[in-house]
């Protein structure tokens, strides 16, 4: 019989190693698998490259993870905002690589990832420093540039409901990055609201199909996902 769940969280990351790609879903709070990064952090894996729509919040989660110096680069769109101090200061020591893109540039890499196609043309950041070496092509009178796929070794996503067989159901805003990260990592592991009985889901309800999916481990939500950064420096 088919089973995906996992009972922890530190053991759905246990098979992470130094050096990995893993792409992390949600946008801000929204569809953030906080537990997971957690997890992650007291796993011990290092060197890691991380893709992900931002540069994560104070000490915790992502956040942590840079703080720790456990981060060599990061792939984002927006990777400074009010919490993300921990990402600026290390970037501004040089301490770790950032690599900027447009976050439909984002989403486009790693879409084609998941498809299976060799790259994509945008005309975003044509003329720009985020082109330099890369292919510019003329396509019916305008200039496009050739962006790779973004792959992954693992994706961390956040869901709302899942079942045994890997099945996902997002509520909301989780249905950011979360559905086509599942497509474009070799694990792919949920961390969930609700685990329920296969069936509970009707097809309609299904985001992401459960060949797509790895590993879910059901988690209540970590209250820090939702506090703001000067929330916390009150407490």
């Amino acid at each position: 019989m088919i089973d995906k769940t996992i009972a922890r969280c530190r053991e759905a990351v246990a098979q992470v190693f130094d050096g990995a790609t893993i792409m992390v879903g949600g946008f801000g709070g929204p569809g953030f698998p906080a537990q997971l990064l957690e997890a992650l952090r007291e796993h011990g894996a290092t060197n890691l490259a991380v893709i992900h729509n931002g540069g994560g919040s104070d000490d915790f989660a992502l956040g942590g993870l840079i703080l720790d110096g456990r981060v060599r680069k990061l792939t984002a769109s927006f990777p400074i905002n009010q919490g993300a101090w921990a990402f600026r200061d290390r970037y501004l020591k040089g301490e770790i690589e950032l690599e900027l893109l447009p976050q439909g540039t984002l989403v486009e890499r790693i879409r084609a990832a998941g498809a299976g196609l060799g790259g994509i043309y945008t005309p975003t950041g044509v003329g720009t420093e985020l082109a330099a070496g890369k292919e510019i092509r003329e396509i019916d009178g305008r200039q496009y540039v050739f962006e790779t796929p973004l792959r992954a070794d693992f994706a961390f996503l956040k869901a709302h409901r899942g079942d045994r067989l890997g099945n996902l159901s997002y509520r909301m805003a989780m249905r950011n990055f979360n559905m086509i990260m599942a497509t474009a990592a070799k694990v792919a592991i949920a961390e969930v609201d609700q685990i329920v009985p296969v069936g509970a889901l009707v097809p309609e309800e299904i985001h992401t199909p459960g060949i797509f999916v790895d590993g879910v481990v059901q988690v209540e939500r970590h209250p820090r996902v939702f506090e703001r950064p000067q929330e916390r420096s009150a407490l």
